[in-house]
């Protein structure tokens, strides 16, 4: 492979597209012919400003945002919206209605309860997290503050590809690790955040997407950089913002939109899924997918082996012929196949390939 790197199946910081890497390498001293790298410059400069602003042009032509639409740069990881969301809109009197489908939205709805009622319109726990909820099992609240998803969970596998209806109520939704990988219509959300780590670049940045109907509902007299007005108002420059994330963001930004956009990336991330869940299926119970299939992800495909010896040396074995991060998380152990925007289907048929030649000495 070409720089000898290797398959990189990180769940986040994960792998990013190697012609963004190349784009930052090639400039990485001397931007443009500034004289500068672009991490030296100031948030305020001239240079910066067009990168930044470019960065968000980007943003909403990939996900087709009209300008009702805010996109924001901050800071902290998505783990700060869990509060920032409730502090900002969940008032005296208001219930928010969360649907628990993991880990990410098992915190969210913790942070929540510190500032107000919480209804937990769909409990996970009580499917051990193999599913994700029909519209009809959904007990939502009328007038709702909002409704808060996750909309792929890193750590059990499942993913929507249709989104809750939730009528008048905004849908605010956690993207982290799905944001760009598939179309969807984003009219129906109130706000769309992730963590730039896993889709978007390196970690450091937030991208938060908030509509302005429901940035006029926020609480005043808030703690003033948990403000999203202040952020807004200040086009994410109200401190200094991390400058080489969100540039880095535009080259990745700039890399999906050279391979056609959501519809591009869609198609090649279906391909991935296919291939891979269609090779599982066909093990019969020895790569064992641990959601319903029509829950299924496309970003982190979670598998059990026959026993827990077979699934750390599958996890060495991987690693030893180039296969990295295969390594299920701590709490639900097993094997995970992290294969966000970045990793080619180039590199998932060649871990099929290990797969099959593992299955036939090991199974």
């Amino acid at each position: 492979m070409k720089y000898d790197r290797i398959w990189n199946f990180n769940p986040g910081p994960a792998a990013v597209p190697l012609d963004a890497l190349e784009a930052v390498n090639k400039d990485w001293f001397n931007y443009q012919k500034t004289g500068m790298a672009v991490m030296e410059w100031s948030h305020r400069s001239k240079e910066f400003d067009a990168i930044h602003n470019e960065t968000i042009a980007l943003v909403k032509k990939l996900l087709n945002l009209g300008d009702e639409y805010h996109v924001l740069f901050l800071q902290f990881g998505a783990s700060l919206q869990f509060g920032m969301i409730p502090m900002n809109f969940l008032g005296e009197g208001k219930t928010a209605d969360y649907i628990n489908t993991g880990s990410w939205s098992t915190k969210a709805i913790k942070e929540a309860k510190l500032f107000g009622k919480v209804n937990v319109a769909f409990d996970g726990n009580e499917v051990n997290f193999t599913r994700l909820p029909k519209q009809n099992e959904l007990k939502l609240t009328k007038d709702a503050a909002y409704v808060h998803i996750t909309s792929n969970n890193t750590i059990k596998g499942t993913q929507f590809f249709e989104f809750p209806e939730t009528g008048n109520v905004p849908l605010i939704c956690d993207m982290s690790s799905d944001i760009l990988s598939h179309r969807f219509d984003p009219k129906p959300f109130g706000m769309i955040y992730a963590g730039a780590q896993k889709n978007l670049g390196p970690s450091g940045v937030t991208l938060v997407i908030l509509r302005d109907d429901v940035l006029k509902t926020a609480r005043k007299g808030i703690t003033t950089m948990l403000t999203y007005d202040i952020h807004v108002e200040k086009n994410s420059l109200y401190n200094t913002p991390n400058t080489f994330g969100i540039y880095f963001m535009g080259e990745v930004l700039k890399w999906i939109d050279g391979l056609g956009g959501l519809e591009a990336v869609e198609k090649r991330n279906r391909e991935k899924a296919n291939l891979l869940y269609g090779f599982m299926d066909e093990s019969g119970e020895f790569y064992r997918g641990t959601v319903d299939k029509d829950s299924r992800s496309w970003m982190n495909v979670c598998m059990r082996l026959p026993n827990e010896e077979l699934e750390a040396k599958f996890i060495a074995d991987g690693k030893n012929a180039g296969f990295n991060g295969l390594k299920g998380h701590r709490s639900v152990g097993g094997v995970r196949v992290s294969m966000y925007n970045a990793v080619p289907p180039e590199a998932i048929k060649e871990l099929v390939v290990f797969m099959k030649d593992f299955m036939a000495k090991n199974g």
